[in-house]
């Protein structure tokens, strides 16, 4: 039994990834990253919820790739430099990983899951995690 002071945080989570690449240079950055270069980019998401629908599902897993996809795709074999947010924000993995998990937090409202976590690698080694505040 909870007490008054406690919160049950039992939930679901679930994580698809999408993989894509694309070139860029960091702004404000010393260092060869400063120059042009290009990554293969894996794209995690971890999303959290409650319930589960009648299906036993917090979300399917082809609709939170598909969300994922669509919002990685634009950047497919692109210059991040050149495309909104990128082309005014310097395309670091912290500031894409912010990007990603707002837009994907807006497609998924309405389904019963928020965004936990975005997971952006650089390399197989290297990567930036962005966690979005918790709201209420």
């Amino acid at each position: 039994m909870l007490t008054a002071f406690q919160k049950d945080f039992r939930m679901h989570e679930i994580s698809v990834e999408y993989t894509f690449a694309a070139g860029h240079a960091l702004r404000g950055y010393k260092g060869k990253c400063e120059h042009v270069h290009g990554h293969n980019y894996k794209v995690q998401v971890t999303v959290a919820g409650e319930k589960l629908d009648d299906a036993g599902l917090l979300i399917d897993f082809v609709e939170l790739r598909s969300a994922l996809q669509a919002v990685t795709e634009p950047f497919d074999h692109r210059m991040l430099n050149d495309l909104p947010p990128f082309d005014q924000l310097s395309p670091s993995a912290e500031n894409m990983a912010k990007y990603f998990g707002e837009v994907l937090e807006a497609r998924l409202q309405g389904k019963g899951a928020r965004v936990q976590a975005v997971t952006v690698w650089e390399t197989e080694t290297s990567s930036a995690t962005y966690r979005p505040a918790e709201s209420g």
